[in-house]
């Protein structure tokens, strides 16, 4: 399994409202490149994303999945990215004071992808998930500054 973590200047409330907000995936999610819908209660367990990957015009439809939950502190999802197959992807949230400690676990359960020595997934795993806590942090991040310049 494939782990990234990153610290972000924002609180695990101001994360978790950032990955409970489903409308956001395609902000920090790479690959993610449109949200179709997002189910009603997400992030419950249960609960599905529904959202296209790749660019124009050789988009993907595809979808995700909650699996387990935490609310605040911890998300697992089945992520699908046909024709690759499905990962399990678990996010944790650490609270470290006025920051969080956000924690990235991920490898492919099922398909093709399982067919790529696990060494070779990870490297394209990680450099992935790197650039989606970056992302993730400047989403959080920016949302925090605004939120508490309101105050």
């Amino acid at each position: 399994m494939a782990t990234n973590e990153r610290t972000m200047k924002a609180t695990a409330d101001a994360v978790w409202a950032v990955l409970a907000d489903g409308w956001l995936y395609p902000l920090w999610v790479v690959g993610a490149s449109r949200m179709r819908d997002v189910d009603e209660g997400w992030p419950a367990v249960g609960t599905r994303l529904h959202h296209s990957v790749g660019t124009w015009p050789l988009l993907v439809d595809d979808t995700t999945d909650v699996v387990e939950v935490t609310p605040g502190a911890s998300l697992t999802l089945h992520a699908r990215a046909q024709p690759s197959g499905i990962a399990r992807v678990t996010i944790r949230l650490e609270a470290i004071g006025a920051e969080t400690r956000v924690v990235i676990d991920e490898d492919a359960v099922s398909g093709p992808a399982l067919l790529v020595p696990k060494v070779v997934r990870d490297v394209g795993l990680k450099w992935r998930n790197d650039e989606a806590l970056r992302r993730l942090a400047y989403v959080a991040e920016r949302r925090a500054s605004r939120m508490e310049s309101r105050a």
